[in-house]
């Protein structure tokens, strides 16, 4: 059982990564919400033309 008597099937590192992504005073975090507005915006290089032939 891991520490602290939990119950998980996730690693340290991925619990961390987790809760940087999620903390938006994390630069991780304001990077998912860039990468997903890039995505979601038809004058950026990033968005996903193949949505839209």
């Amino acid at each position: 059982m891991p520490k602290g008597g939990g119950v998980s099937s996730h690693t340290q590192e991925q619990l961390d990564h987790y809760a940087n992504q999620n903390n938006p005073n994390n630069d991780a975090h304001q990077d998912n919400l860039d990468n997903h507005a890039d995505q979601l915006n038809p004058n950026n290089d990033k968005h996903q033309e193949s949505e839209h032939k």
